[in-house]
């Protein structure tokens, strides 16, 4: 289920709806991918063997590769007609609940937490909770803004 708005000026009208995306399997050559962009090559994401003993069991996706996917799993959460754009604007909060172990599914619930009009746009406040299939504890919580800039 996504949220649909009409126009840009819509968005106050959205405070406290949420929307639930599709389950997205984080993989181990995604987790290879990711570690080899931000050089981040820690056991504990690579060698299967030495992980299997580990803390975790298994290999373990980097936190900041599940923070980064937040744009795949919410795509298409939030669609507002008449934006020529949306500025990813920062974050005010991040939390690392539990680890992602490599080949789970994880899935993002998006709520519109505030929106504040400004002469560039609408500034938006999402609460991004990252869900992992089969578990009642999220693997990370997100506050993100972004601004939503209407089309001319």
């Amino acid at each position: 289920m996504s949220i649909v708005l009409d126009s840009p000026a819509a968005l106050t009208d959205a405070v406290g709806q949420t929307a639930t995306g599709d389950w997205f399997e984080i993989d181990q050559a995604r987790v290879q991918a990711f570690a080899d962009a931000t050089e981040d090559w820690q056991w504990i994401h690579l060698d299967a063997e030495r992980a299997a003993s580990g803390p975790f069991g298994a290999t373990i996706a980097h936190g900041y590769l599940t923070l980064s996917l937040l744009p795949r799993l919410t795509a298409g959460l939030l669609s507002v007609e008449g934006t020529a754009m949306v500025v990813n604007y920062g974050l005010d909060k991040v939390r690392f609940l539990q680890p992602v172990l490599v080949d789970s599914r994880v899935r993002a619930v998006t709520e519109v937490a505030s929106v504040e009009p400004t002469s560039q746009g609408y500034r938006v406040g999402l609460r991004t909770t990252v869900e992992l299939e089969g578990s009642n504890r999220p693997a990370l919580v997100a506050e993100t803004i972004g601004l939503f800039v209407p089309g001319t």
